[in-house]
């Protein structure tokens, strides 16, 4: 099976949005380059939601760029999914998407899109890796990623750390308990107004 990544956008002090879920600068390095992270990519949704595509600098497009093509499925919480709708069935990297809600679907959205709907964080994991079979699975951080991380299902956290502080809002790991030791980083990359990291989970004995 594929790796199950953790991942989001995340703020110096930890969060990944404010208490209005609004990103602010978080995203600012998307735009900020001229190196395309997709290039040729489907503009029929535009995903960057400034009408221009993601354009990063170089040291960042060849840390995302191959990290984005390994993706098969994202997993996604329900209110993420309900902020964005979805991204209209197309998500930014891989075929599928697994969103955890105890909701359905909603009747009539996008029949065409792989989107499928699990009430439980580790049915979800094994549904995305069922269909990721063996690409990475990529978790969204948040409440649903940090629960799947308590659960063990969790090889890697991967966090593109902004030098901006939020003081409040969406933490990175949501309300999860307990310690949770990780190996040292081994992915650091500078980019530009953008430090990406990546961590192994340290598995308990």
């Amino acid at each position: 099976m594929g790796t199950v990544i953790m991942h989001n956008v995340v703020s110096l002090d930890g969060f990944i949005a404010d208490e209005n879920d609004a990103v602010g600068p978080l995203h600012d390095w998307y735009f900020s380059g001229d190196t395309p992270i997709i290039e040729g990519a489907d503009q029929q949704y535009d995903h960057s939601g400034a009408g221009t595509g993601f354009k990063v600098s170089r040291a960042s497009a060849e840390y995302v760029r191959p990290m984005w093509e390994a993706i098969g499925v994202i997993v996604m919480g329900r209110r993420l999914f309900d902020l964005v709708d979805g991204w209209e069935g197309r998500p930014p990297a891989g075929d599928h998407v697994v969103v955890v809600s105890h909701r359905p679907k909603p009747e009539g959205w996008h029949p065409e899109a792989s989107y499928h709907f699990v009430d439980d964080v580790r049915a979800a994991v094994d549904k995305a890796q069922e269909l990721a079979g063996e690409r990475t699975v990529a978790v969204n951080a948040g409440e649903v990623g940090a629960q799947i991380l308590a659960a063990g299902l969790v090889d890697e956290v991967a966090m593109d750390m902004v030098p901006v502080v939020f003081g409040s809002g969406k933490r990175f790991f949501g309300d999860i308990e307990g310690q949770h030791l990780l190996e040292d980083a081994h992915v650091v990359i500078q980019g530009d107004r953008v430090l990406h990291l990546k961590f192994r989970v340290r598995r308990r004995s």
